[in-house]
Order: structure tokens, then sequence, then C-alpha cells
């Protein structure tokens, strides 16, 4: 069980309390966790950062970074700017930033740091779900963040390097983040980290087949949980056999 909490925006000790307390309504248990401790903790992200900074130093002295200062008005101008709703995906960066020098940044708060994708290879992987799955850097997807102007470690480093360190053997998740499984593989490459298997689930969907998400307004556990449901009627819901 880890805790994700990077955000200082979106994470609250509640939402940590709650999301344990639905997933254990639920039946689901775990062996290592940050109410319990275990071998490769700590088990929330934001008690984490010497992990994330010290990947995010041998990328950027390995020359696979640059610092992107680049304002949401810019990005959204772009012409590669709109991105697909259905996904948690980010749009497709147009390399504004890419000839900028890194060696006057000992530091990475400051600036937007980006992944420098080798345009044009194909990342292709197994799933053990969907099949195989091929994505193209620099046409499916980007040059993407890794660490945040505000000093914040971005997903998909910090993904990457708690999956190596915490020695993940498989990731299940949902199939919006498919292209993330692409962008973390080239990451994981060059940290020289071995992947996982991955095992992608199709999504939740309501009625109308939009798929169940915050920003939605969506039904969460806690909402179904007080309406008088019984885990076993949201787990059969959720397709789980």
């Amino acid at each position: 069980m880890r805790n994700e909490d990077l955000d200082p925006q979106r994470s609250r000790e509640e939402f940590a309390r709650a999301m344990t307390e639905d997933l254990r309504w639920l039946g689901i248990r775990w062996s290592e966790g940050p109410d319990c401790g275990g071998a490769y903790g700590p088990y929330s992200q934001s008690e984490r950062r010497v992990h994330y900074l010290e990947a995010w130093r041998r990328l950027r002295e390995d020359g696979f970074l640059y610092p992107c200062t680049c304002s949401r008005k810019d990005l959204a101008q772009a012409a590669s700017a709109p991105n697909d709703a259905d996904t948690d995906d980010e749009p497709v960066y147009p390399g504004t930033c890419r000839g900028k020098d890194a060696v006057e940044f000992m530091e990475p708060a400051g600036a937007n740091w980006r992944f420098r994708v080798p345009d044009g290879e194909e990342v292709e992987f197994a799933d053990l779900n969907l099949g195989r799955r091929r994505f193209v850097a620099g046409s499916d997807f980007g040059d993407f963040l890794v660490w945040r102007r505000d000093d914040v470690p971005a997903y998909q480093l910090a993904v990457v390097v708690d999956d190596a360190a915490m020695r993940i053997t498989e990731a299940v998740r949902g199939a919006d983040l498919l292209k993330s499984t692409a962008r973390q593989l080239l990451l994981m490459r060059a940290l020289g980290y071995a992947a996982p298997d991955y095992f992608h689930c199709h999504l939740v969907r309501d009625a109308a087949g939009v798929r169940l998400a915050k920003r939605h307004d969506a039904l969460g556990i806690r909402r179904l949980r007080e309406s008088g449901m019984t885990a076993e009627r949201v787990l059969e819901m959720a397709g789980w056999p």
C-alpha cells in the first residue's frame, strides 16, 4: 500500500485515512504500507523526496532532462495542446525549451523539468490484460514532466523510483495510464531499472459510458458506503471476479 501524496494542494491527512478505511472495507489487505510499515518504507511519497532528488540528479547529469520555462498559457496556445478527455494524459509538448542549458541549475526548483524523449522510437510492451501495446515517442507523447517548478516531483518520476526501490514485480492500474507506462519504460531504461510486468484494467464507467472520475463528481467508495451498499455489491459492479 503506497500513499501517493505528492501534491500539497490535494493531499490531506483526512483523505489518507479515508482511503485506508475504504480499501479495508472493500476487503483489500496489504502486508506493507504507511499504517503497518515494512522493509521498503516510508510508504508515503511525501516522505521519499531524497530518492526522487537522487534520480533527478542522475538524469540531469546524463543529459536526459532540460528546464522548461513555458507558461500554462504558452502550452494552451500550442497546436498540440488538446488531449483526450478520457485519459489522464498530458498534451504533447512542442519542444519550445529543448535547447535550454541545465548546467546553471543545481536544484530542480524554479523550472518545469522535462525528460527528452527519443523522437520516433517505438516503445512496446506486453500488457498482461490488453496484449501488446506500442507507442511512438515524440508522436503519441512528447517530452514529459518529471519535476514541477513549485519543487514537487511529478508522478512519472516518483512512480518509477518507488517501483524500483520497493521491488515491485507487477503493476496493476487503469487503461487510461497506458501511455504513462511507455513514458515510464523510457525513464527506467535511463536510470538502469528493471521494468515490472503490467496489467491495465478497463475503466469503470457510468450508464452513459463516462468513466467514474473525481473531475466528473463521480460517486466514490465513501458515498457508496454511506448509501447502504455492501462491499460485495460494489465489487460486483466493478467487475471484480
